[in-house]
């Protein structure tokens, strides 16, 4: 089943069989709530687009947002949706689950024991075909986008998508913002020296970046194929 939980400023979407999506909303929110904790303490941990130390007052979430923001050098909210959909993957498959995704607006977390097509949507950039085919996961996956014309996210450059994926989901989405922020201009060589950069940092698999229609990859990424990108699929709040 894909099931849309809806809270605050999370819109996630949940593949799983039905038994298990309670476990995962149960789990976005004690995430959440973490999260919201001790930003409640500190304000300047939300606003911060530096790396943040990891402190012994902190839940293990927010420790894995700081400690993933620490090896991308960006602030530690980057890794916000990736670790909460991490929270939420790893809540069904501790119960069982052999197959599930969380697409946390745009940051996916998946255990899966079957081919999964990702569409790569870029706002009105997006050719209406592109997307990866992901096969079935050994373990847990992180496909993290960021974009600096699409969507709410915080982006300090122009990418249209900025794409990274790695075992570990808050690192897919602190190193999606930083290749986003890296970007600043449609420029090849910059883009190539952009993806090697954050090829670079231990733990990331792949990257992808789309600009202006230019498309630059490195790394595992699986391959490109053919799929349309409906618009109910992408995960976004609705009202």
């Amino acid at each position: 089943m894909r099931r849309l939980f809806q809270f605050k400023e999370t819109a996630a979407t949940i593949e799983a069989d039905e038994e298990y999506l309670p476990l995962a909303e149960d789990a976005l929110l004690k995430a959440r709530e973490q999260v919201e904790t001790y930003i409640a303490k500190d304000p300047y941990f939300k606003a911060t687009f530096d790396p943040y130390p990891v402190r012994s007052d902190m839940g293990e979430v927010v420790k894995h947002m700081c400690n993933a923001a620490q090896k991308a050098d960006v602030g530690p909210m980057a890794a916000v949706a990736g670790a909460i959909s991490q929270e939420a993957v790893s809540a069904m498959v501790e119960g069982g689950c052999k197959h599930c995704l969380v697409d946390n607006g745009g940051d996916i977390a998946m255990r899966t024991n079957r081919k999964v097509t990702v569409g790569l949507y870029a706002g009105e950039c997006t050719p209406n075909y592109l997307a990866i085919e992901v096969p079935a996961t050994k373990g847990l996956l992180g496909i993290c986008t960021s974009s600096g014309t699409v969507g709410p996210s915080i982006s300090l450059g122009r990418a249209d998508l900025a794409t990274v994926i790695s075992d570990d989901v808050a690192l897919a989405d602190a190193c999606a913002t930083k290749l986003g922020n890296l970007i600043t201009e449609d420029d090849l060589t910059l883009m190539d020296r952009s993806i090697r950069e954050v090829l670079a940092i231990k733990g990331v698999r792949g990257a992808l970046v789309m600009i202006n229609g230019k498309l630059g990859m490195g790394g595992d990424v699986p391959r490109l194929v053919r799929s349309d990108v409906p618009p109910d699929k992408i995960t976004r709040i609705r009202f």
